[in-house]
């Protein structure tokens, strides 16, 4: 089976060719890094009109560096959800264009059962069931990943996310947006044990997320200091940043994994490209005899390469998606139940526990 994977939920417009759920043939990213730098943050109304004028090429490139065509694809795969919707409408307009006048079938694949999915591209995958920690801008999320379509949800974001809070750190020292690499690398010149930032455990059985509170504790910092007159070591601070998000989000992790008495670990998003996230993961795995699975660099961004091996599961299953359908901004994956805009199947959902 070749499927057309498109990915434009926010600020990368994205094309893949996959073959078979496992041979990647090509995989075109376009990001608007440039376009909302000079704002500290993306603009919805400009990431919208570059899908627009971006979506035709880089669906174009992904076909030609796969060498097929429009003909020869068995399905669609787009992203539906979750995401700003005036981008999501764009990938997802495009996908239906394309539906109706080749006669494709498509459906729309939620994009954070994407990031889910995605060590499947890689050479060593896991195994079911796994416990998956989704790290980016919009989520920070723990799911009990039963098979390739049932997810359960154990813990989610209160505030703000892993990748949000490093944007806004970044902004508050100054930093060139995106703030997630930029930080990481002054991290590796600073002392993450430098500054006593704190971590919000929620409770001694929450696997919820909180940042917020780290944030506004890394600008009191920085204020108190700028108050003073006195100069504010920046990687440090980066450091010792870094060290209370990373902190948080493995032990969360892995405790999720040892309750539920599961020995493998999937993390997966844009901040999984994190290095010392990576690293100390791997580290505290291998100590509780816990695999740890993560996909490549390339694959931890926004891509459509996972969306359209999400959306092959859902050929598997016989799935389609309808005209009708719309895009949504919030992921019946973490809020099950209805979600407007979402009446295809997007996965087998178990309740989330309380």
């Amino acid at each position: 089976m070749l499927i057309l994977g498109i990915e434009s939920s926010c600020d990368e417009t994205a094309a893949a060719v996959l073959r078979d759920g496992h041979t990647l043939l090509s995989n075109v990213i376009n990001s608007q890094i440039a376009v909302h730098s000079p704002y500290g943050g993306v603009v919805p109304e400009l990431a919208s009109r570059n899908h627009l004028e971006n979506i035709y090429p880089v669906v174009a490139a992904a076909l030609s560096q796969a060498g097929v065509t429009l003909d020869d694809l068995d399905g669609l795969a787009v992203t539906q959800g979750p995401g700003l919707v005036g981008s999501l409408l764009i990938g997802l307009s495009f996908a239906k264009a394309i539906s109706a006048v080749k006669g494709i079938p498509y459906v729309g694949v939620d994009h954070i059962v994407g990031h889910l999915l995605s060590p499947f591209l890689e050479k060593e995958q896991p195994e079911f069931p796994y416990i998956a920690l989704v790290a980016s801008g919009g989520h920070s999320s723990i799911f009990l990943v039963q098979d390739h379509t049932t997810i359960q949800t154990l813990g989610r974001t209160r505030d703000d996310a892993a990748g949000e809070a490093f944007d806004k750190v970044g902004k508050i020292l100054g930093l060139q947006y995106p703030g997630g690499p930029v930080i990481s690398r002054l991290a590796e010149q600073g002392n993450p044990a430098a500054i006593p930032f704190p971590r919000a455990w929620l409770g001694p059985d929450s696997l919820d997320f909180s940042f917020s509170g780290l944030k506004t504790s890394v600008a009191n910092y920085v204020h108190q200091h700028q108050q003073k007159d006195e100069p504010v070591n920046i990687p440090d601070v980066c450091a010792s940043f870094q060290e209370a998000v990373v902190e948080v989000l493995c032990k969360k992790a892995l405790k999720a994994a040892q309750s539920h008495g599961i020995s493998t670990v999937v993390l997966a998003g844009g901040v999984a490209a994190n290095s010392r996230l990576r690293s100390v993961l791997q580290t505290l795995g291998a100590e509780r005899s816990i695999k740890i699975f993560m996909p490549s660099l390339e694959l931890c961004t926004d891509n459509a390469a996972m969306i359209a091996l999400a959306g092959f599961y859902h050929f598997a299953e016989k799935a389609t998606t309808s005209f009708e359908t719309d895009a949504y901004s919030r992921s019946p994956v973490l809020h099950p139940g209805p979600v407007p805009g979402a009446t295809s199947p997007i996965a087998q959902q178990v309740p989330s526990e309380p």
